[in-house]
């Protein structure tokens, strides 16, 4: 089928729809989510291994897997597995590789769109009440607030986000902001940190610009470590990012507030 590529993006996560393919054995430190908008693809842990026909599969973190997805259009979720969404999902997969019973994937298309092009307002609404309903909603600290203020406007300039800087603008000790960071956003400070990077990074590529300027306006000392980065916690090179994306739109944390914590 024909899909319109697009992603959404907020930390901790990465969530990407376009035309599926085939990818050999693999794996990176996110949870994954991999669904077939219509039909069903196909997944296994290592090459040798019998295939399993789904139309949905969560894959444990760090835990090899390959995927033919072939002829259907795919939505991928990338989710950093210390967030509150990489907890929720986490907890549901037995063994390494759940596949997501039919009854759900059919409910989850109908919450992502009848049309089968998932827009990115649909996808927001569907991760947050499919994973995180009936989870707790903790307020922000008025200093951590701070700090996410100073984390969106020195974003891709990236001065000084050392834990001394932000724990002096939140106005607390580096031990409790670290504490009221993590209660606040749903994520440790540095795992978010290199999320938004990531998440820079995404956005540069997909809009043509070659992956040594994008590393450098990401906050990444060259083009190799960030190569290395992506292969580590997506399981995909930048390349492969920009040429499955033709648009990627981040959301800004006060809508990430809205549609994470509901």
């Amino acid at each position: 089928m024909s899909l319109t590529p697009g992603a959404l993006a907020w930390p901790a996560a990465l969530i990407v729809w376009g035309p599926g393919e085939t990818s050999t054995g693999h794996s990176h430190h996110c949870v994954q989510l991999v669904m077939a908008m219509h039909g069903t693809f196909r997944i296994r842990a290592r090459s040798g291994q019998t295939w399993m026909r789904c139309g949905a599969a969560l894959v444990r973190p760090d835990s090899a897997h390959e995927v033919d997805a072939r002829h259907v259009g795919v939505l991928i979720a990338f989710v950093d597995p210390e967030s509150e969404l990489g907890a929720a999902l986490s907890e549901r997969i037995t063994g390494n590789i759940l596949r997501v019973s039919a009854s759900e994937v059919a409910r989850w298309r109908v919450s992502l769109g009848r049309s089968g092009t998932p827009r990115e307002a649909l996808v927001a609404r569907w991760a947050r009440n499919e994973f995180l309903h009936g989870r707790r909603s903790p307020k922000v600290h008025p200093g951590v607030r701070l700090v996410l203020q100073y984390l969106r406007k020195e974003m891709g300039a990236f001065d000084d986000l050392s834990l001394p800087k932000l724990a002096s603008i939140a106005g607390l000790s580096q031990s409790r902001f670290m504490h009221a960071f993590t209660e606040s956003v749903g994520t440790p400070l540095r795992p978010y940190i290199l999320w938004l990077r990531l998440q820079l990074a995404s956005r540069e590529l997909v809009a043509g610009t070659n992956i040594t300027e994008t590393a450098h306006r990401a906050g990444f000392s060259d083009g190799a470590h960030l190569s290395r980065t992506f292969r580590r916690m997506l399981g995909t090179t930048p390349s492969e990012i920009a040429q499955r994306t033709r648009a990627s739109r981040g959301i800004s944390l006060q809508q990430n507030d809205a549609i994470v914590r509901g």
